[in-house]
């Protein structure tokens, strides 16, 4: 991917967007993707996959024929944000995205469809939907795309509405397929849907990854409030906030609201339109905490976001990762905390170990936050 190959107002909005030079999945995937290759493409958390599918697969559209291009995706709030990103180097090239997930009011999406957008990013139940009902047409589409694809197909109900989705379109139709762990998609694809994906694995050599420190705060459980409400009012700090349990999250949100905290919650239990409303007053700093679930924030990608806190040890590898990999991303720097009692520090050193990371203790008093004990 060489930026000066870009039309001239997409060389704009790059420079716009204030991005550096491509990361390493835009560089290796534009060409095949250009090319109509059907890939299977896999970096890390943060390195920019989203971009790396879209501009290439939009210069094959054509504007006013109709649908063209389908992004599925793993989870609504992964849907809202591809939206987001889509839009502005759509609307360069004169090309229409419209979202079509789940939550949403049916009827308005059918109405809007009535505008032909050549662009459709949503999830794979409400897309199949709107299928079936013969208002979304997808025999014209050139290429489906796969966001957390390895999420899709862990899903028995995701990866069955898959068939139908892939049977309304042309045989040659071109699949990519995105993931920041996916090696054995390839396999996956071809014993589940006959599909033959080249992969393309940039693991190894992307750099894009930020510098993410990992931390811990010795806290009693039984004064978590406390520790929340002092880190609320932190000037210019914003946290994303991690619950295990979902019924935990809604009880320290509405204590954080008693007490005047700025603070939006994302939950797999909201409807689209309230989701929509947290990240943005989060995005927009209108929110100082965002407090989340894992299923809530698949995928989620907030821009200069610097601080992740869980709110309990997270004892699976894979979940404590995907938490970390919502900071440090595009090359910037991060903080990942954790709130331990003193007899689990241990454990959770060894933890950490096991992944070869280490943590530090940090400190919060007199209003700010700290590796260093006063």
């Amino acid at each position: 991917m060489d930026i000066n190959q870009l039309p001239e107002i997409w060389q704009a909005r790059w420079q716009l967007e204030k991005f550096q030079t491509p990361t390493k999945i835009q560089e290796k995937v534009f060409e095949p993707i250009k090319e109509g290759q059907s890939i299977v493409g896999v970096s890390p958390t943060g390195s920019g996959k989203t971009i790396a599918y879209l501009l290439p697969t939009m210069l094959n559209i054509s504007v006013n024929q109709g649908v063209q291009l389908v992004v599925i995706t793993a989870t609504q709030e992964l849907a809202m944000q591809v939206t987001e990103v889509a839009r502005p180097w759509a609307k360069d090239l004169g090309l229409k995205v419209q979202s079509l997930i789940g939550g949403a009011n049916i009827k308005r999406q059918i109405e809007k469809l009535k505008q032909r957008p050549e662009i459709v990013v949503g999830t794979a139940g409400r897309i199949n939907e709107l299928n079936q009902q013969k208002k979304l047409k997808l025999h014209q589409v050139k290429t489906l795309i796969l966001d957390e694809a390895d999420q899709l197909l862990k899903s028995n109900q995701e990866s069955a509405l898959l068939s139908p989705i892939l049977k309304a379109m042309d045989n040659q139709v071109q699949v990519l397929a995105f993931s920041a762990s996916g090696t054995q998609l390839p396999e996956q694809f071809q014993q589940m849907y006959r599909l033959k994906l080249t992969l393309i694995d940039v693991t190894n050599e992307d750099t894009s990854k930020g510098e993410i420190t990992h931390g811990y705060v010795i806290w009693p459980k039984r004064n978590r409030l406390g520790f929340l409400r002092r880190l609320g009012n932190i000037d210019q700090l914003s946290a994303l906030v991690f619950f295990n349990r979902l019924s935990e999250l809604g009880v320290m949100e509405d204590k954080l609201l008693y007490h005047h905290i700025s603070v939006a919650s994302l939950a797999s239990d909201q409807s689209a339109q309230l989701r929509k409303i947290a990240l943005h007053a989060f995005s927009n700093h209108q929110a100082k905490l965002l407090l989340c679930t894992d299923i809530a924030t698949r995928g989620l990608d907030i821009d200069d976001l610097s601080l992740v806190v869980n709110m309990d040890f997270v004892y699976d590898e894979k979940t404590y990762l995907h938490r970390s990999g919502r900071v440090g991303r595009m090359g910037r720097k991060g903080l990942v905390l954790t709130l331990l009692e003193e007899r689990e520090v241990k454990e959770f050193q060894k933890f950490l170990a096991k992944q070869h990371l280490v943590a530090k203790e940090y400190y919060l008093y007199a209003g700010q936050l700290s590796n260093h004990k006063k």
